[in-house]
Parts: structure tokens; sequence; C-alpha cells
């Protein structure tokens, strides 16, 4: 066994390549073996296997910068860089992360989870290391989905213009989580499938060879026939183009193509790209079948692949994949875009039923929204499905093209909250604090499944300007779904529970909470009135006035930063009107990154429980009781 032997990238340096072959076939079991407990990334780290021990073998981590871009294939890198022993905790609280961590190790020196970072990482850590007179290598891998962000693409003209060395290797597995769209992908199928290319790439560098270094012309005209040939069967030849000496493709399973290569880049003045073809979920049959659903995979039977799956009601997504296709069968005017996330957002059933109004456009979420108001402003009725996360990307247009011109942009804001495994740079307790202050939006989120296919239908059919559903991951609470939907007055809070003294304000899945909290406080003689608060914005206004009439105290809960978020605006809402004889309290995540997790433990960790909320309560009665 070689992996027993690994505990450094220095450990695998005198292995041959048949070692080498067998640590790879090792490494895939081992995956397989431990993923299928804690699920995890496991198609993009089987495709990355033998790429991963290659730079490892031939270059020296940490002095040299490995990259991972979003590093969600980096499960590789985290095994021989001496965290095999670790994987069990995978994902899970105070467990390894499912990303590169610099707190985990050295050789982890940029941290991730979102993608198209690396190239504009890696350009920074080149100035700096020429600025300090230093000799060490900077790698970043990216792959080809990643390679279509508009950030990586800026990065590589900044890279192309500057000429400093670097090497940046493009995994190219021709998909990212859903197959490729764009110019870019069409591209570098062009590359890979070009046998004409390669064989005239090899006969042009084979004669280059043969030609005498006798003098400048000489070696200027060789280049010419060089070039002419590439344009000849390279349409475009973009990287040459934005400066960047291309090597490639290569197979990315194969040693010896992968050690010459690579060799031959590292020797080459400036910055080049290895053009690297794997394959998505290689060694494991189901995943090189169904690479998308194995992306991230839940604990799954390792003889079949099959998800381990408790029965249950059906998840949030579910509820607006179904529901954004019932509105769209009677409304012709509606449109579905992603951002390349088409069975994460469950668009993918919508693409089945109407794929002329169904558009994925890649990791590109800034496009997608300013696309979404270019469809708003000539009638039509977009409707934007995006995780939390990911459209923090997309501020600028979110503010600049969609909420300034008033356009009837539906966002329908999936995990939002708490996503559990994947941890800080996937959780959606954000978006109210950057959506809430944006005139002229709208943003609300369920306390349920029901209320969910409800709000969609009244954010698409009933309102005019930006509106944000959002609503979490997982399955809903097992609500009957009604047959018919309803149209939700716009800024009507709903009162659940009534009650008097004191009134809980709660968002989403807090409500539930709220409701078992209160039944339980009923034992200690108190008695809250629960309410739905369903629009964060805009809020109740008129309901929120009658509390201060008669002397409610107030407490606030939400799944997102307390920092600008739900409960500030009702901080702000009775400062502004000089309601200062009510007691505020704000229930919500800290102002602080919260680590990986199940959601009930990370709701426990920053006190969204329903013992935090008795207590609160408690309290709040007590020093009520005491001013009185």
């Amino acid at each position: 066994m070689e992996l027993n032997n690994i505990k450094d990238p220095k450990d695998i340096k005198n292995l041959s390549i048949k070692g080498l072959e067998q640590l790879s076939y090792e490494i895939r079991q081992f995956l397989i073996e431990n993923l299928s407990k804690t699920g995890g990334h496991l198609a993009p780290n089987l495709g990355v296997v033998e790429l991963t021990l290659a730079l490892h073998y031939l270059f020296d981590s940490p002095t040299d910068k490995l990259i991972w871009d979003v590093g969600h294939q980096a499960y590789v890198h985290k095994i021989i860089t001496g965290r095999a022993n670790q994987f069990h905790t995978l994902r899970q609280f105070k467990g390894l992360s499912g990303f590169p961590k610099r707190s985990e190790s050295e050789h982890d020196v940029w941290e991730t989870g979102h993608s198209s970072t690396s190239l504009s990482a890696a350009m920074g850590l080149a100035i700096a290391r020429d600025l300090k007179q230093e000799k060490h290598r900077i790698i970043p891998i990216i792959g080809d989905g990643a390679l279509t962000g508009g950030m990586a693409l800026e990065a590589l003209n900044h890279i192309g213009h500057e000429k400093r060395k670097m090497m940046v290797i493009l995994n190219d597995n021709t998909m990212s989580i859903a197959p490729n769209v764009g110019a870019i992908h069409n591209h570098l199928e062009r590359l890979r499938t070009n046998e004409r290319y390669l064989k005239v790439k090899d006969e042009i560098e084979f004669l280059m060879k043969k030609i005498p270094a006798i003098g400048g012309k000489v070696a200027k005209a060789a280049e010419k026939i060089k070039d002419s040939l590439k344009y000849l069967v390279i349409n475009g030849a973009l990287f040459e183009e934005m400066g960047l000496t291309y090597f490639g493709p290569i197979d990315g399973h194969n040693f010896e193509d992968l050690f010459t290569t690579l060799k031959l880049a590292d020797k080459t003045d400036g910055p080049v790209l290895v053009h690297v073809v794997t394959k998505k979920g290689k060694g494991y049959r189901p995943a090189e079948l169904n690479a998308d659903k194995f992306h991230g995979i839940s604990p799954y039977k390792i003889e079949s692949g099959e998800v381990l799956k408790k029965e249950g009601p059906p998840t949030y997504t579910e509820v607006f994949s179904k529901t954004i296709i019932n509105i769209a069968k009677k409304n012709s005017d509606v449109v579905a875009i992603t951002a390349a996330m088409p069975s994460g957002t469950g668009l993918n059933k919508f693409q089945r039923v109407f794929p002329e109004r169904f558009f994925d456009v890649g990791i590109a979420e800034q496009h997608a929204t300013t696309l979404a108001a270019g469809l708003a402003i000539d009638g039509l009725k977009p409707v934007l499905a995006i995780y939390s996360t990911f459209l923090q990307r997309s501020y600028d247009q979110i503010l600049h093209d969609v909420a300034r011109q008033n356009l009837h942009v539906t966002f329908a804001i999936d995990r939002a909250g708490f996503v559990g495994d994947d941890g800080e740079t996937h959780h959606g307790v954000f978006d109210i604090a950057y959506l809430r202050h944006l005139p002229n939006m709208t943003v609300m989120m369920p306390k349920d499944e029901n209320e969910l296919q409800h709000m969609l239908y009244s954010a698409v059919e009933h309102h005019h300007g930006p509106i944000a559903v959002r609503y979490p991951r997982g399955s809903g609470i097992g609500v009957q779904l009604d047959p018919e939907l309803r149209q939700i007055p716009i800024g009507k809070f709903e009162i659940v529970k009534q009650g008097y003294g004191i009134a809980i304000l709660a968002v989403g899945p807090m409500v539930s909470l709220a409701e078992q909290a209160a039944k339980r406080l009923e034992e200690f003689g108190i008695f809250p009135m629960v309410i739905n608060a369903r629009f964060i914005k805009p809020l109740d206004e008129e309901l929120l006035f009658q509390l201060a009439e008669k002397h409610f105290q107030i407490l606030t809960i939400e799944e997102g930063i307390t920092s600008g978020g739900f409960g500030s605006s009702i901080l702000e809402f009775y400062a502004n009107n000089n309601l200062d004889h009510i007691d505020i309290k704000i229930m919500g995540i800290p102002d602080e990154f919260i680590e990986q997790g199940s959601i009930p433990k990370l709701r426990e960790l920053v006190g969204l429980s329903v013992d935090n909320i008795v207590n609160q309560v408690r309290y709040i009665a007590t020093k009520h009781k005491r001013r009185a």
C-alpha cells in the first residue's frame, strides 16, 4: 500500500511511474470509501488524481504555490499533505474543511469556495514574489467551467499583459457542475478534438528542432510558419493572443505526458497555460456516468452510487421547481435563468418543459443578473434562480441594472441561511443585509413550503419591480401544499399565534422554532404573540404601529447576519418613528464567519434554538415586570 507511506509531498518524489499509478488507484479507492460515509465533492477529485500527484512530484509545495480554483477538487492535495487521517471528519463540525483552509495546512496558500478567483490571486502572489526578488513558482489550477467566469478572463488579460512567470493549469473535464456553455467552452472543445492540430503541432515542433541557430531571420521565419499553421488549424488561438504560451492539450491521466509537458512549461519564460484534459469521476463508474450528480454528493452506497436519502417532505428547491413550471404554463412571458446550476436550483426540469425559455449562462452571475434586466425591460418576466452565496457576486448588477431601473426581475434565492457542510463560503446569511437597503427591492421568505409556492406566484404575477424570494436548503416541514396558487398581499405579516405583552417576529424557518418556544413558554405563564414576518422589506408598518400602541416588547429572530439584517430594520423603524418605549431584542448570526457543520448544530452554536428563544423571552418578560 503506497498511500500508507504518504505523510508529506516529499514522500512521493522517489516513486516510479508504476508506483504513482498504484498510488493513484489507492487514492481513488480511499475517496470512494470515505466519501460514501461523509459525502462531499467526489467526481471533481477523482478527475484530478494524476494531475495533483504530478504537480507535487515536480514542484515543491508550499515554497511553490499551488492555488486551487473553487477548491472542491483539493481533496487529493489534502491527502498527500498529511491530512488523510482526518478524512472521516470531512465537512463536519470542527472537522476537515471541504475546501482549502489556511489554518489547516501551510500547503493551503489560498482559501476559496467560489469560482474563478485563482488567477487573480496568482497574479497578486506573482507580483509579490517579484517585488521581493524571490524565485518560487506560482501555479493556479483552474477548471474549464471556472475559466468562463468574467473575473478569470480579466485576470488572464492582466497576466498576459504583465508577462510575469506563472504556470496556469487548465483542468479541462468539459464540465463545471453542469455541462459548460459558451464560446470559450467551444474553443476548448475544438482544441481537444482537433487531431489535425495535434499532428501538425508535433510535426512543426520536430522541424523547429532541426533548424540550426544561424540567426534571427531564420528563427523569425520559422516562428511565422508555426504561427501561420497555428492560425490555420485553431480558430482564434485564444490563449496565445492573450499573451500566454500554450501547451496542450495533454492527457491528464498519463504521468509521462504530464511530466514532459510540465517540465517544458517550467523552462519557458513568462506566463504559460498547460491545457490538461481529464475525466470527471474517473475510476468510479457511477460518477463517470453521472458527474453532475456526483459533483457534490451526500452519503451513498458504494456498489450502486445510490444516495442514502431518507423519505420525507419535498425540498424547497423541488417546490420551487414545480411551482415555477406551473406558473410558466399559464404565462408565456415567464423565462428562467441559471448561472451553471440547473440541477442545483431545480431549473433542469423547467428546461425540459420549456427549453426555448431557459437560459444557462455558465459561471457568470453578473451577466445573469443584467441579462434578466434586459429581458425584463422588454416585458418578459425573468426568474433568476441562484444560491444566496453566489448572488453576492452580482451585487452591483442588482443595484445598478435591476433596482435602479425598477425592473420586474424575480430572484429565487436558494440556500438562504445556513447550508451546513460546505461551511462559511457557502452559507447564505448575508443576502438580507445586502438586499434590504436597495430602493425598489422587495424581499420575502416563507415559513414553510406551502407559503413558498404562493410567494413565487405573487412575485411573478402580482408585482412590478425587483423582488426576492429567499428559501432554505433542504426539506420543507411537511405541510400540505394547496392545490391552487393564491396571492399574498405584499408587505403584510401573518400572526400565527395570538398573545400579549411580547411579540416574537420570526423569519422563515425561525417561525417554527418560535412556535415551539411559545408553546413551552406557556408553562411559565408567558403567552407571546408569534408573527411570521414574511416580508423583510417592505415591513408591515400597520402591524408594527399596533404593537407599539399596545406596548408589546419585541424579539426578532432570523437566520441571517444581524448587522443590517431584519432585526436592524425593526430597530430602525421604531427609532425613526420616535417609539422608544419598546424594548427590542435581536437574535440572529453574529458578526463573524460561521464554520461548517450540520444546520441544527450551527443554529445551536449561534443561539438559534428553542431553548434560547425561551430564555430570551423569559428575560424580556422579567425585565418588563420589574419596570412595571
